[in-house]
């Protein structure tokens, strides 16, 4: 089963993307040519793939861990929907999951 994945972009676009069940939402975004480095590596340790969940969805994630609150304290422009995008699984429940990029987020590996 395929899912879809809407992103919108700092400048208001909606980029949709196909993803797989299992599939970790940074790299479906990066795929997707999203500005999210993932310096990381999913490891937590930076908040350079912070995605804002939309409302809606936010709800039907499963809730942050303690270490991923602490990365989002450090995440630019974080609002209570804000998530690490590595932290998120994708599965059938998420189709149709949509998520806003910040404005501040950059790829530096693009430059």
């Amino acid at each position: 089963m395929s899912l879809t994945i809407r992103f919108e972009t700092p400048k208001g676009d909606i980029v949709e993307a196909e993803a797989e069940p299992g599939d970790e939402l940074l790299r479906v975004a990066q795929a997707a040519g999203m500005p999210l480095e993932g310096t990381c590596e999913g490891q937590m340790a930076c908040s350079t793939c912070h995605v804002i969940v939309a409302a809606e969805w936010f709800a039907k994630l499963p809730r942050a861990s303690e270490d991923e609150e602490d990365m989002l304290d450090l995440a630019a422009g974080a609002c209570r929907t804000s998530r690490l995008s590595c932290q998120i699984v994708l599965d059938e429940a998420l189709d149709g999951l949509t998520v806003r990029i910040p404005p501040d987020s950059h790829d530096m590996r693009r430059f």
